[in-house]
Protein backbone atom coordinates (compact mmCIF):
# COMPACT_ATOMS: atom_id res chain seq x y z
CA UNK A 1 0.00 0.00 0.00
CA UNK A 2 2.77 1.96 0.76
CA UNK A 3 4.35 1.96 -2.94
CA UNK A 4 0.66 2.64 -4.09
CA UNK A 5 0.38 5.95 -2.75
CA UNK A 6 4.12 6.42 -3.52
CA UNK A 7 3.27 6.12 -6.75
CA UNK A 8 -0.23 8.09 -7.09
CA UNK A 9 1.63 10.95 -5.38
CA UNK A 10 4.29 10.98 -7.86
CA UNK A 11 1.61 10.90 -11.08
CA UNK A 12 -0.81 13.02 -9.47
CA UNK A 13 0.96 15.39 -7.24
CA UNK A 14 1.10 15.37 -3.56
CA UNK A 15 -1.79 17.63 -2.32
CA UNK A 16 -3.99 15.26 -4.66
CA UNK A 17 -3.44 12.14 -2.38
CA UNK A 18 -5.30 12.48 1.05
CA UNK A 19 -4.47 10.43 3.21
CA UNK A 20 -5.18 12.30 6.79
CA UNK A 21 -7.61 10.82 9.29
CA UNK A 22 -10.09 13.26 9.25
CA UNK A 23 -10.79 13.60 5.19
CA UNK A 24 -11.02 9.98 4.99
CA UNK A 25 -13.73 9.99 7.83
CA UNK A 26 -15.62 12.53 5.25
CA UNK A 27 -15.33 10.32 2.22
CA UNK A 28 -16.44 7.33 4.20
CA UNK A 29 -19.89 9.17 4.82
CA UNK A 30 -22.73 10.12 2.69
CA UNK A 31 -25.92 12.00 3.68
CA UNK A 32 -26.88 8.70 5.12
CA UNK A 33 -24.52 5.96 6.12
CA UNK A 34 -20.91 5.79 7.54
CA UNK A 35 -18.65 2.95 5.31
CA UNK A 36 -15.16 1.85 5.65
CA UNK A 37 -12.08 4.62 5.43
CA UNK A 38 -10.47 4.35 2.06
CA UNK A 39 -6.89 3.94 1.90
CA UNK A 40 -6.57 7.48 -0.41
CA UNK A 41 -8.78 10.52 -1.41
CA UNK A 42 -7.36 11.05 -4.97
CA UNK A 43 -8.31 15.02 -7.25
CA UNK A 44 -6.84 13.32 -10.81
CA UNK A 45 -6.68 17.35 -12.53
CA UNK A 46 -7.20 15.71 -16.66
CA UNK A 47 -8.32 12.98 -17.66
CA UNK A 48 -4.90 11.92 -18.83
CA UNK A 49 -4.13 11.65 -15.02
CA UNK A 50 -7.27 10.12 -14.13
CA UNK A 51 -6.42 7.14 -16.43
CA UNK A 52 -2.87 7.43 -15.20
CA UNK A 53 -4.21 6.94 -11.57
CA UNK A 54 -6.67 3.73 -12.70
CA UNK A 55 -3.82 2.27 -13.71
CA UNK A 56 -1.60 2.43 -10.97
CA UNK A 57 -5.07 1.00 -8.77
CA UNK A 58 -5.51 -1.63 -11.34
CA UNK A 59 -1.97 -2.81 -11.24
CA UNK A 60 -2.24 -3.11 -7.51
CA UNK A 61 -5.23 -4.80 -7.27
CA UNK A 62 -7.19 -2.06 -5.90
CA UNK A 63 -11.07 -1.28 -5.78
CA UNK A 64 -12.08 2.27 -7.25
CA UNK A 65 -14.86 4.30 -5.97
CA UNK A 66 -15.91 7.43 -8.29
CA UNK A 67 -17.35 10.02 -6.20
CA UNK A 68 -19.48 13.48 -7.22
CA UNK A 69 -21.21 15.89 -5.40
CA UNK A 70 -21.45 13.45 -2.17
CA UNK A 71 -24.85 14.06 -2.14
CA UNK A 72 -25.58 10.03 -2.16
CA UNK A 73 -28.07 8.87 0.08
CA UNK A 74 -28.10 5.57 -1.50
CA UNK A 75 -24.05 4.22 -0.67
CA UNK A 76 -23.48 4.83 -4.44
CA UNK A 77 -20.10 5.55 -2.87
CA UNK A 78 -19.60 3.76 0.60
CA UNK A 79 -17.91 0.90 0.52
CA UNK A 80 -18.61 -1.11 3.84
CA UNK A 81 -15.28 -2.96 4.03
CA UNK A 82 -13.07 0.30 3.03
CA UNK A 83 -10.00 -0.61 1.57
CA UNK A 84 -10.76 1.42 -1.71
CA UNK A 85 -9.28 4.73 -3.61
CA UNK A 86 -12.06 6.93 -3.48
CA UNK A 87 -11.71 9.17 -6.88
CA UNK A 88 -13.34 12.71 -6.71
CA UNK A 89 -13.54 13.64 -10.15
CA UNK A 90 -14.51 17.22 -8.87
CA UNK A 91 -10.90 18.58 -10.33
CA UNK A 92 -12.41 17.66 -13.97
CA UNK A 93 -14.22 20.89 -14.71
CA UNK A 94 -13.85 22.39 -17.99
CA UNK A 95 -16.44 23.31 -19.99
CA UNK A 96 -16.07 23.57 -24.02
CA UNK A 97 -19.33 25.47 -25.34
CA UNK A 98 -19.45 24.58 -29.38
CA UNK A 99 -22.46 27.02 -30.65
CA UNK A 100 -21.94 25.72 -33.97
CA UNK A 101 -23.30 22.56 -33.49
CA UNK A 102 -25.34 22.98 -30.18
CA UNK A 103 -23.29 20.79 -27.98
CA UNK A 104 -21.56 21.28 -24.68
CA UNK A 105 -18.12 18.77 -23.95
CA UNK A 106 -18.59 19.28 -19.86
CA UNK A 107 -15.74 17.30 -17.46
CA UNK A 108 -17.33 15.34 -15.06
CA UNK A 109 -16.74 17.30 -11.59
CA UNK A 110 -18.65 20.21 -13.08
CA UNK A 111 -22.15 21.57 -11.17
CA UNK A 112 -24.88 21.95 -12.75
CA UNK A 113 -24.64 25.25 -11.08
CA UNK A 114 -21.81 26.33 -12.69
CA UNK A 115 -22.85 24.71 -16.12
CA UNK A 116 -25.60 26.51 -16.39
CA UNK A 117 -23.61 30.44 -15.53
CA UNK A 118 -21.47 29.14 -18.49
CA UNK A 119 -24.46 28.37 -20.91
CA UNK A 120 -26.82 31.07 -19.99
CA UNK A 121 -24.09 34.25 -20.64
CA UNK A 122 -24.32 32.50 -24.16
CA UNK A 123 -28.32 32.41 -23.62
CA UNK A 124 -27.97 28.40 -23.96
CA UNK A 125 -29.11 25.55 -21.59
CA UNK A 126 -29.04 21.96 -21.59
CA UNK A 127 -33.03 20.43 -21.69
CA UNK A 128 -32.53 18.96 -18.82
CA UNK A 129 -30.33 21.25 -16.52
CA UNK A 130 -29.76 19.81 -12.77
CA UNK A 131 -31.60 18.48 -9.64
CA UNK A 132 -32.36 20.86 -6.88
CA UNK A 133 -29.23 19.94 -5.39
CA UNK A 134 -27.49 21.23 -8.44
CA UNK A 135 -24.98 23.62 -5.91
CA UNK A 136 -23.09 20.30 -5.49
CA UNK A 137 -24.34 17.79 -7.57
CA UNK A 138 -22.08 17.14 -10.47
CA UNK A 139 -22.83 16.40 -14.35
CA UNK A 140 -20.88 12.77 -14.05
CA UNK A 141 -22.59 12.31 -10.65
CA UNK A 142 -26.00 13.01 -11.88
CA UNK A 143 -25.21 11.05 -15.24
CA UNK A 144 -24.34 7.95 -13.04
CA UNK A 145 -26.67 7.66 -10.56
CA UNK A 146 -29.29 8.96 -12.90
CA UNK A 147 -31.63 11.83 -11.63
CA UNK A 148 -34.56 14.25 -12.31
CA UNK A 149 -35.86 17.73 -11.47
CA UNK A 150 -35.14 21.23 -13.45
CA UNK A 151 -36.39 20.69 -17.32
CA UNK A 152 -37.46 16.96 -16.66
CA UNK A 153 -41.08 17.82 -17.33
CA UNK A 154 -40.28 18.62 -21.04
CA UNK A 155 -37.19 16.70 -21.45
CA UNK A 156 -37.08 13.58 -19.11
CA UNK A 157 -34.35 12.81 -16.79
CA UNK A 158 -30.61 13.22 -16.43
CA UNK A 159 -29.92 10.50 -19.26
CA UNK A 160 -32.35 11.69 -21.57
CA UNK A 161 -29.98 14.33 -21.53
CA UNK A 162 -26.80 13.19 -23.07
CA UNK A 163 -25.50 12.41 -26.27
CA UNK A 164 -22.06 10.41 -25.36
CA UNK A 165 -19.46 9.93 -22.72
CA UNK A 166 -15.86 9.63 -22.60
CA UNK A 167 -15.58 6.84 -19.33
CA UNK A 168 -12.21 5.43 -17.90
CA UNK A 169 -12.64 1.78 -17.98
CA UNK A 170 -10.47 -0.31 -15.40
CA UNK A 171 -7.78 -0.56 -17.82
CA UNK A 172 -6.91 3.01 -17.52
CA UNK A 173 -8.29 3.14 -21.60
CA UNK A 174 -10.50 5.91 -22.62
CA UNK A 175 -13.72 5.08 -24.32
CA UNK A 176 -15.83 6.94 -26.09
CA UNK A 177 -19.91 5.88 -26.20
CA UNK A 178 -20.67 7.62 -29.35
CA UNK A 179 -19.26 7.46 -32.78
CA UNK A 180 -20.94 10.48 -34.28
CA UNK A 181 -20.28 13.60 -31.93
CA UNK A 182 -23.67 14.87 -32.56
CA UNK A 183 -26.15 12.08 -32.58
CA UNK A 184 -26.61 9.35 -29.66
CA UNK A 185 -28.42 6.37 -31.31
CA UNK A 186 -25.53 5.17 -34.36
CA UNK A 187 -26.23 1.63 -33.59
CA UNK A 188 -26.82 0.28 -30.35
CA UNK A 189 -27.01 2.40 -27.47
CA UNK A 190 -24.06 2.15 -25.87
CA UNK A 191 -24.23 6.32 -24.44
CA UNK A 192 -27.22 4.25 -22.35
CA UNK A 193 -25.03 1.35 -20.86
CA UNK A 194 -23.33 3.84 -18.45
CA UNK A 195 -26.55 5.81 -17.27
CA UNK A 196 -27.33 4.83 -13.90
CA UNK A 197 -24.71 2.65 -13.64
CA UNK A 198 -23.38 3.73 -10.19
CA UNK A 199 -19.17 3.77 -11.87
CA UNK A 200 -19.97 -0.03 -12.04
CA UNK A 201 -18.60 -0.01 -15.53
CA UNK A 202 -16.10 2.84 -15.51
CA UNK A 203 -15.45 6.34 -14.48
CA UNK A 204 -16.99 9.02 -16.66
CA UNK A 205 -14.30 11.61 -17.66
CA UNK A 206 -16.11 13.91 -19.97
CA UNK A 207 -19.73 14.53 -20.64
CA UNK A 208 -21.60 15.92 -24.32
CA UNK A 209 -24.82 17.05 -23.80
CA UNK A 210 -27.09 18.95 -26.43
CA UNK A 211 -28.11 22.88 -26.13
CA UNK A 212 -31.13 24.59 -26.43
CA UNK A 213 -31.68 28.13 -26.41
CA UNK A 214 -32.95 29.95 -23.04
CA UNK A 215 -36.76 31.09 -23.03
CA UNK A 216 -36.91 33.85 -21.28
CA UNK A 217 -40.52 34.41 -20.81
CA UNK A 218 -42.18 32.32 -17.81
CA UNK A 219 -44.95 32.24 -15.78
CA UNK A 220 -45.41 30.28 -12.78
CA UNK A 221 -48.70 28.43 -11.40
CA UNK A 222 -49.35 26.88 -8.36
CA UNK A 223 -52.42 24.37 -7.10
CA UNK A 224 -53.73 22.92 -4.00
CA UNK A 225 -55.79 19.77 -3.29
CA UNK A 226 -57.17 18.34 -0.88
CA UNK A 227 -56.06 14.51 -1.27
CA UNK A 228 -53.86 12.70 -2.70
CA UNK A 229 -56.00 11.01 -5.18
CA UNK A 230 -56.91 14.44 -6.82
CA UNK A 231 -53.84 15.62 -6.86
CA UNK A 232 -52.37 12.57 -8.58
CA UNK A 233 -55.46 13.10 -11.29
CA UNK A 234 -54.48 16.45 -11.45
CA UNK A 235 -50.71 16.33 -12.54
CA UNK A 236 -51.37 12.95 -14.32
CA UNK A 237 -53.21 15.12 -16.49
CA UNK A 238 -50.37 17.45 -16.80
CA UNK A 239 -47.76 15.52 -17.38
CA UNK A 240 -49.17 13.74 -20.57
CA UNK A 241 -50.01 17.61 -22.00
CA UNK A 242 -46.35 18.72 -21.40
CA UNK A 243 -47.10 22.49 -20.96
CA UNK A 244 -44.52 22.90 -18.10
CA UNK A 245 -40.57 22.93 -18.25
CA UNK A 246 -40.75 21.31 -14.60
CA UNK A 247 -43.12 21.06 -11.44
CA UNK A 248 -42.97 18.88 -8.19
CA UNK A 249 -44.99 18.60 -5.56
CA UNK A 250 -45.10 18.23 -2.00
CA UNK A 251 -47.60 17.25 1.14
CA UNK A 252 -48.10 19.66 3.82
CA UNK A 253 -45.42 18.86 6.26
CA UNK A 254 -42.41 19.23 3.37
CA UNK A 255 -44.05 22.31 2.63
CA UNK A 256 -44.24 24.03 5.91
CA UNK A 257 -40.86 21.99 7.03
CA UNK A 258 -37.97 21.90 4.26
CA UNK A 259 -38.84 24.33 1.31
CA UNK A 260 -40.52 27.03 3.97
CA UNK A 261 -37.51 26.58 5.35
CA UNK A 262 -35.00 27.21 2.74
CA UNK A 263 -37.29 29.87 1.49
CA UNK A 264 -37.52 31.98 5.10
CA UNK A 265 -33.68 31.48 5.57
CA UNK A 266 -32.74 33.15 2.36
CA UNK A 267 -31.59 36.51 1.97
CA UNK A 268 -35.09 38.72 0.97
CA UNK A 269 -32.86 41.43 -0.98
CA UNK A 270 -31.34 38.80 -3.07
CA UNK A 271 -34.58 36.82 -3.81
CA UNK A 272 -36.11 40.12 -5.07
CA UNK A 273 -33.10 41.29 -6.76
CA UNK A 274 -33.10 37.66 -8.82
CA UNK A 275 -37.10 37.95 -9.42
CA UNK A 276 -36.56 41.37 -11.45
CA UNK A 277 -33.70 40.17 -13.33
CA UNK A 278 -35.26 36.88 -14.99
CA UNK A 279 -38.80 38.84 -15.58
CA UNK A 280 -38.13 40.51 -19.05
CA UNK A 281 -41.14 42.93 -18.23
CA UNK A 282 -40.32 44.70 -15.12
CA UNK A 283 -43.38 46.66 -14.31
CA UNK A 284 -44.42 42.36 -14.29
CA UNK A 285 -41.40 41.60 -11.94
CA UNK A 286 -42.83 43.78 -9.24
CA UNK A 287 -46.23 42.75 -9.18
CA UNK A 288 -44.99 39.38 -9.05
CA UNK A 289 -42.72 40.69 -5.70
CA UNK A 290 -45.76 42.22 -4.65
CA UNK A 291 -48.19 39.33 -4.94
CA UNK A 292 -45.43 37.23 -3.00
CA UNK A 293 -45.44 39.31 -0.51
CA UNK A 294 -49.04 39.74 -0.21
CA UNK A 295 -49.32 35.58 -0.13
CA UNK A 296 -46.59 35.41 2.80
CA UNK A 297 -46.64 31.76 3.76
CA UNK A 298 -50.33 31.16 3.42
CA UNK A 299 -49.33 28.98 0.61
CA UNK A 300 -47.38 26.24 2.30
CA UNK A 301 -50.46 25.81 4.49
CA UNK A 302 -53.08 25.69 0.95
CA UNK A 303 -53.88 22.24 1.10
CA UNK A 304 -52.93 18.53 1.86
CA UNK A 305 -50.67 18.58 -1.31
CA UNK A 306 -49.38 21.29 -3.42
CA UNK A 307 -48.37 21.15 -6.83
CA UNK A 308 -45.82 24.05 -8.15
CA UNK A 309 -45.19 24.37 -12.23
CA UNK A 310 -42.67 26.73 -13.90
CA UNK A 311 -44.14 27.10 -17.62
CA UNK A 312 -41.42 28.69 -20.17
CA UNK A 313 -42.33 30.25 -23.49
CA UNK A 314 -40.94 31.74 -26.33
CA UNK A 315 -42.79 35.11 -25.59
CA UNK A 316 -44.93 36.36 -23.13
CA UNK A 317 -47.85 35.29 -25.33
CA UNK A 318 -46.41 31.80 -25.31
CA UNK A 319 -45.93 31.31 -22.07
CA UNK A 320 -49.42 32.77 -21.16
CA UNK A 321 -50.55 30.79 -23.81
CA UNK A 322 -49.40 27.78 -21.54
CA UNK A 323 -49.86 28.53 -18.49
CA UNK A 324 -53.70 29.16 -19.42
CA UNK A 325 -54.12 25.99 -20.68
CA UNK A 326 -52.35 24.15 -17.51
CA UNK A 327 -54.64 25.96 -15.53
CA UNK A 328 -57.62 24.45 -17.92
CA UNK A 329 -56.30 20.53 -17.34
CA UNK A 330 -55.58 21.02 -13.64
CA UNK A 331 -58.48 22.59 -12.43
CA UNK A 332 -60.96 20.11 -12.26
CA UNK A 333 -59.20 18.74 -9.65
CA UNK A 334 -57.52 21.19 -7.65
CA UNK A 335 -57.41 25.13 -7.08
CA UNK A 336 -55.41 27.50 -7.40
CA UNK A 337 -53.29 29.40 -5.15
CA UNK A 338 -50.71 32.01 -5.21
CA UNK A 339 -47.38 30.95 -6.73
CA UNK A 340 -44.88 32.39 -4.11
CA UNK A 341 -42.93 28.71 -4.49
CA UNK A 342 -42.33 28.55 -8.12
CA UNK A 343 -41.46 31.76 -8.42
CA UNK A 344 -39.06 31.76 -5.55
CA UNK A 345 -37.30 28.50 -7.23
CA UNK A 346 -37.23 29.98 -10.40
CA UNK A 347 -35.34 32.89 -9.24
CA UNK A 348 -33.48 30.42 -6.96
CA UNK A 349 -32.92 27.05 -8.95
CA UNK A 350 -30.33 25.70 -6.65
CA UNK A 351 -30.57 26.05 -3.26
CA UNK A 352 -28.10 25.75 -0.10
CA UNK A 353 -27.60 21.94 0.95
CA UNK A 354 -29.76 22.67 3.81
CA UNK A 355 -32.16 19.66 3.80
CA UNK A 356 -29.53 17.25 4.15
CA UNK A 357 -30.86 18.16 7.86
CA UNK A 358 -34.33 18.30 8.43
CA UNK A 359 -36.13 21.23 9.89
CA UNK A 360 -35.39 20.94 13.42
CA UNK A 361 -32.04 19.51 12.53
CA UNK A 362 -33.23 15.95 12.37
CA UNK A 363 -31.39 13.47 10.12
CA UNK A 364 -32.60 12.50 6.85
CA UNK A 365 -32.82 10.20 4.43
CA UNK A 366 -35.00 10.24 1.37
CA UNK A 367 -36.75 6.76 -0.05
CA UNK A 368 -38.06 7.04 -3.48
CA UNK A 369 -40.19 4.48 -6.68
CA UNK A 370 -41.13 5.74 -9.72
CA UNK A 371 -44.66 3.97 -10.53
CA UNK A 372 -46.92 4.14 -13.74
CA UNK A 373 -49.81 5.88 -12.78
CA UNK A 374 -52.14 3.11 -12.02
CA UNK A 375 -50.38 1.95 -9.17
CA UNK A 376 -49.45 5.22 -7.84
CA UNK A 377 -52.96 5.96 -5.59
CA UNK A 378 -52.71 2.64 -4.37
CA UNK A 379 -49.39 2.55 -3.24
CA UNK A 380 -50.12 5.64 -1.27
CA UNK A 381 -52.42 3.82 0.59
CA UNK A 382 -50.30 1.16 1.65
CA UNK A 383 -47.59 3.92 2.86
CA UNK A 384 -49.92 5.45 5.18
CA UNK A 385 -51.25 2.15 6.15
CA UNK A 386 -47.57 0.95 7.01
CA UNK A 387 -46.89 4.54 8.99
CA UNK A 388 -50.66 3.99 10.93
CA UNK A 389 -49.23 0.65 11.88
CA UNK A 390 -46.02 2.15 13.53
CA UNK A 391 -47.03 5.71 14.67
CA UNK A 392 -46.74 4.89 18.63
CA UNK A 393 -43.13 3.86 17.42
CA UNK A 394 -42.55 6.65 15.39
CA UNK A 395 -44.09 9.10 18.13
CA UNK A 396 -42.37 7.73 20.92
CA UNK A 397 -38.57 8.54 19.11
CA UNK A 398 -39.15 11.15 17.12
CA UNK A 399 -39.05 9.63 13.98
CA UNK A 400 -41.63 11.52 10.82
CA UNK A 401 -41.90 11.73 7.31
CA UNK A 402 -43.26 13.92 4.43
CA UNK A 403 -43.22 13.28 0.72
CA UNK A 404 -42.57 15.04 -2.60
CA UNK A 405 -43.51 14.12 -5.98
CA UNK A 406 -41.65 14.62 -9.51
CA UNK A 407 -42.70 13.57 -13.08
CA UNK A 408 -40.81 11.39 -14.60
CA UNK A 409 -41.90 11.86 -18.59
CA UNK A 410 -45.52 11.21 -19.34
CA UNK A 411 -45.80 7.68 -18.15
CA UNK A 412 -43.84 8.01 -14.50
CA UNK A 413 -44.72 9.07 -11.46
CA UNK A 414 -41.95 9.73 -8.53
CA UNK A 415 -43.09 9.89 -5.04
CA UNK A 416 -40.63 10.43 -2.73
CA UNK A 417 -40.47 10.10 0.82
CA UNK A 418 -38.12 12.39 3.43
CA UNK A 419 -37.94 10.39 6.52
CA UNK A 420 -36.57 12.40 9.80
CA UNK A 421 -35.35 11.13 12.80
CA UNK A 422 -33.22 12.64 15.99
CA UNK A 423 -29.51 11.54 16.21
CA UNK A 424 -26.17 13.13 15.71
CA UNK A 425 -24.39 14.44 12.97
CA UNK A 426 -21.51 12.63 11.23
CA UNK A 427 -18.36 14.39 9.55
CA UNK A 428 -20.18 14.61 5.78
CA UNK A 429 -22.80 17.03 7.70
CA UNK A 430 -20.45 18.97 9.81
CA UNK A 431 -18.15 19.63 6.51
CA UNK A 432 -20.86 20.50 4.16
CA UNK A 433 -22.87 22.63 6.38
CA UNK A 434 -21.84 25.94 7.43
CA UNK A 435 -20.71 26.06 10.77
CA UNK A 436 -22.61 29.15 11.23
CA UNK A 437 -25.71 27.42 9.76
CA UNK A 438 -25.49 24.20 11.89
CA UNK A 439 -25.20 26.32 15.57
CA UNK A 440 -28.50 27.41 14.81
CA UNK A 441 -29.90 23.85 14.89
CA UNK A 442 -30.65 21.71 18.02
CA UNK A 443 -27.44 19.69 18.71
CA UNK A 444 -28.48 15.63 18.87
CA UNK A 445 -27.26 13.53 20.76
CA UNK A 446 -26.61 10.06 19.51
CA UNK A 447 -29.45 7.78 19.40
CA UNK A 448 -28.85 4.59 18.49
CA UNK A 449 -32.58 2.99 19.27
CA UNK A 450 -33.69 6.15 16.64
CA UNK A 451 -31.33 5.13 13.78
CA UNK A 452 -32.08 1.93 14.24
CA UNK A 453 -35.78 1.84 13.79
CA UNK A 454 -35.29 4.65 11.15
CA UNK A 455 -33.40 1.99 9.19
CA UNK A 456 -35.91 -0.89 9.92
CA UNK A 457 -39.01 1.56 8.55
CA UNK A 458 -36.78 2.83 5.43
CA UNK A 459 -35.99 -0.82 4.61
CA UNK A 460 -40.25 -1.86 5.37
CA UNK A 461 -40.57 1.34 3.11
CA UNK A 462 -38.20 0.09 0.42
CA UNK A 463 -39.81 -3.79 0.78
CA UNK A 464 -43.22 -1.63 -0.08
CA UNK A 465 -41.72 -0.11 -3.29
CA UNK A 466 -40.94 -3.17 -4.65
CA UNK A 467 -44.35 -4.80 -3.98
CA UNK A 468 -45.98 -2.11 -6.10
CA UNK A 469 -43.22 -2.44 -8.98
CA UNK A 470 -41.23 0.76 -8.07
CA UNK A 471 -38.62 1.41 -10.28
CA UNK A 472 -35.40 3.74 -8.72
CA UNK A 473 -32.63 6.02 -9.52
CA UNK A 474 -29.68 6.47 -7.95
CA UNK A 475 -29.70 2.21 -7.26
CA UNK A 476 -25.88 2.53 -5.43
CA UNK A 477 -26.37 -0.32 -2.81
CA UNK A 478 -29.76 0.67 -1.26
CA UNK A 479 -32.40 -0.43 -3.95
CA UNK A 480 -32.73 -4.25 -5.18
CA UNK A 481 -31.89 -4.36 -8.54
CA UNK A 482 -30.30 -7.75 -10.02
CA UNK A 483 -33.48 -9.53 -8.38
CA UNK A 484 -35.90 -7.64 -10.54
CA UNK A 485 -33.88 -8.77 -14.08
CA UNK A 486 -34.95 -11.73 -16.28
CA UNK A 487 -32.06 -14.29 -16.61
CA UNK A 488 -31.19 -13.62 -19.74
CA UNK A 489 -30.59 -9.91 -19.17
CA UNK A 490 -29.24 -10.18 -15.84
CA UNK A 491 -26.50 -13.09 -17.66
CA UNK A 492 -25.83 -10.03 -19.85
CA UNK A 493 -25.15 -7.48 -17.62
CA UNK A 494 -22.64 -9.99 -16.12
CA UNK A 495 -20.82 -10.37 -19.03
CA UNK A 496 -20.53 -6.65 -19.82
CA UNK A 497 -19.04 -6.38 -16.25
CA UNK A 498 -16.60 -9.19 -16.99
CA UNK A 499 -15.35 -7.53 -20.25
CA UNK A 500 -15.02 -3.87 -18.98
CA UNK A 501 -13.95 -4.73 -15.62
CA UNK A 502 -12.48 -8.19 -15.61
CA UNK A 503 -10.82 -8.19 -12.14
CA UNK A 504 -13.99 -6.59 -10.78
CA UNK A 505 -12.39 -2.96 -8.86
CA UNK A 506 -14.93 -0.91 -10.36
CA UNK A 507 -16.99 0.20 -7.29
CA UNK A 508 -17.87 -3.15 -6.27
CA UNK A 509 -21.48 -3.92 -4.45
CA UNK A 510 -23.16 -1.36 -6.81
CA UNK A 511 -26.02 -2.80 -8.84
CA UNK A 512 -25.08 -6.07 -7.00
CA UNK A 513 -22.20 -6.67 -9.01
Amino acid sequence: MTDLLDNLRQALGTAAVETGVDRLSYFANDVYRTGGLPLAAIRPATVEALQHAVRICADAGVAMVPRGGGASYTDGYIRPEGGHVLIDAGALDEIVIDETNAVVTVGAGVTWADLKTALEAKGLRTPFWGPFSGLAATVGGSMSQNTLSHGSTAHGISAQSVIGFDVVLASGELLTTNACDAMRFYGPDMTGLFTGDCGVFGIKARIRLPLLPVLKHAETVSFAFDSFADYHAGVRLAQIAKLDDSHFGLDLALSQGQIARQEGLANRLKIALQVMQKAPDKLKGLATLVRMGLAGENPMRAGAYMCHFIVEGFDAEDARHKAKQLRRVVSAHGREIANTVPTFVRSVPFAPLFNILGPGGERWVPIHGVFAHDKAVAFNAAFHALLAERKADMDRLGVWTGTMFSPVGPSGFLYEIALYWPDARTSYHLTTLDAAYIAGLKDFPANAEAKAYADEVKEAIVALLQQFGAGHFQIGRAYPYQSRLSAPAKSLLGAIKRELDPKGLMNPGVLGL
